[in-house]
């Protein structure tokens, strides 16, 4: 079994995947639009380029994704993708750019419990947490 988080976005899931690919070393393994879609499922013209179904890795784990639908969204909380960083300098280079454009929680520096850790909601607002555990 594997157990996969699935995000929702405001209508701008193909920027976020693109903005992952970009600062994350994300692989984007599909994106489907609306418009792929049998005719049989009406969908809104303004939506047909929006992302029915996306699915990213980063180092091999898996994030998938779609906007959406009109009037469904909800802004996430409750929870955060977290993201286990071996390097605190890679780390800290992660977390300065998923807040660039969002807000930062908890700013990443060291604690007791790791050698970086950090806490942010991305530009698209999606909650994420860097920590850069102590070594054994």
């Amino acid at each position: 079994m594997q157990v996969n988080p699935y995000l929702f976005y405001n209508g701008n899931c193909e920027a976020a995947f693109k903005f992952y690919e970009k600062v994350l070393g994300a692989r984007i393994e599909a994106m489907l639009t609306h418009e792929s879609a049998p005719e049989s499922m009406p969908t809104p013209p303004e939506w047909k380029k929006k992302i029915m179904h996306g699915r990213i890795s980063i180092d091999g784990e898996v994030l998938m994704a779609s906007d959406a639908p009109p009037g469904h969204f909800h802004q996430p909380q409750g929870f955060s993708v977290s993201l286990q960083v071996e390097d605190p300098a890679d780390g800290e280079r992660k977390f300065k750019a998923l807040s660039e454009g969002g807000t930062v929680n908890m700013p990443f520096g060291k604690t007791f419990w790791a050698k970086g850790f950090g806490m942010c909601v991305d530009q698209f607002g999606i909650p994420w947490m860097i920590n850069c555990p102590m070594e054994n």
